[in-house]
């Protein structure tokens, strides 16, 4: 057993908290700090893979989440100018009971919460980070905080503390929290998308339902090149709505309570990687560590998977050592998925006219031979290759008791 660390956590989002819950769990002292005055995360739907659910159980927030969120079965995407189906994955092709967990971020981020304090992790709220240096955090106020045996930075792709400069991407994305509408022909336990070459594109993710409500909830987006972004506060809703409308009938009744542009949250994509993800004292987990487009769906998954790396490599090593083994656990998941990102995006978010047709034409074809549609199975789930290189996953750091069943 290593010994007993200090550890100041930097950002309470989905890395943060899930690196909360495994540490202190296995026995660390751990305090959180965040800006925010009261907990109270942002953003839309994300879909939680089939590898970042055994995290959520090693977290001890599995159960609590699946207890909120929606399974999602099927991934759907259809061509509307022709009609043909462009995109089709399957979780569960083998009987092997695999799904997607959709969600809304505010719900994992609350079942994360709860398992931190839980297990004993403490949050310091209204804590804006702005540096940290010799084992302590700079708090914009003035206030410093440690020493700390160690700093986990997971504040973000706004991190101020990580040197990740990351490439903008030309399409981002304006996101919208709605009820589930009665009476649609659009299927709970599906996310489906509708493109138009790759300039247009519109999805509906089922999101289950918030802690303490029974309403049963939808994400929806729609693709846009970031000029049109940077202007997206004064778009005119009603237009914005008939062009949705005309592309895709059936997500009318998902706008129906939408009345301005302040109802759906813009989102800009980068990508890139750091690397090398730590310095002494210091290791960036999640978007502070890599970034890329969500076109896989892999964002939460791999703040999970780099928590849980994390957990694991300090009840190996210590100091350096064990952040570098963190580093080497992750480092080929991360290149895989950021280079699949990378080329999937364009595809299905770009100005060009020849990649769409060649996922049209070439590369769905190709998707439906076997054994194509397994792999891709797999890519999506998160485990196409070993999460935790040199580590059966899931792999339970020493001291960290599993979840009952």
């Amino acid at each position: 057993m290593t010994p007993r660390l200090r550890i100041g956590i930097a950002g309470a989002g989905i890395g943060g908290l899930a690196a909360a819950a495994l540490l202190a769990r296995a026995g660390q002292d751990v305090t959180v700090f965040d800006r925010f005055a009261t907990p109270a995360p942002v953003g839309s739907g994300l879909v939680v893979q089939p590898v970042g659910q055994a995290v959520l159980d090693l977290c001890g927030a599995g159960d609590a989440a699946r207890a909120l969120g929606a399974r999602i079965g099927q991934m759907v995407g259809t061509e509307a100018d022709h009609g043909r189906t462009v995109l089709d994955v399957t979780y569960d092709r083998r009987g092997a009971q695999r799904f997607g967990l959709a969600m809304h971020r505010a719900a994992l981020f609350d079942v994360l919460l709860q398992a931190a304090l839980a297990a004993g992790a403490r949050l310091r709220t209204g804590a804006a980070v702005k540096a940290a240096g010799q084992g302590r955090l700079h708090l914009a106020d003035g206030r410093q905080e440690g020493p700390f045996g160690l700093i986990v930075d997971a504040c973000g792709a706004g991190s101020v503390l990580s040197p990740l400069r990351a490439r903008p991407l030309g399409y981002g994305a304006v996101w919208g929290t709605v009820p589930w509408p009665q009476g649609t022909p659009l299927r709970p336990d599906r996310l489906e998308q509708r493109y138009r070459a790759a300039r247009q594109m519109a999805g509906v993710l089922p999101l289950g339902r918030m802690p303490g409500d029974a309403t049963p909830l939808a994400a929806v987006f729609w693709s846009l090149p970031v000029a049109a972004l940077d202007r997206w506060p004064t778009t005119d809703i009603p237009a914005w709505k008939a062009e949705v409308t005309a592309l895709w009938p059936d997500m009318a009744p998902f706008l129906s309570t939408i009345h301005s542009p302040q109802d759906m949250t813009p989102a800009r994509y980068s990508h890139g990687t750091l690397a090398r993800p730590w310095l002494p004292g210091l290791v960036h987990i999640g978007d502070a560590a890599h970034r890329a487009s969500p076109q896989l769906g892999q964002g939460a998954n791999m703040a999970l998977l780099d928590a849980l790396a994390l957990a694991t490599a300090l009840q190996r090593e210590t100091g350096d050592a064990a952040l570098a083994r963190y580093a080497q656990m992750r480092r080929w998941h991360v290149r895989l998925y950021q280079g699949m990102c990378a080329a999937f995006t364009p595809q299905y978010q770009s100005d060009s006219r020849i990649l769409p047709l060649l996922r049209d034409r070439l590369l769905m074809p190709v998707s439906r031979i076997p054994p194509v549609p397994a792999i891709l199975t797999r890519l999506v789930g998160g485990d196409l290759i070993p999460p935790l290189a040199g580590t059966a996953f899931p792999d339970m750091p020493v001291g960290v008791a599993p979840v009952p069943r």
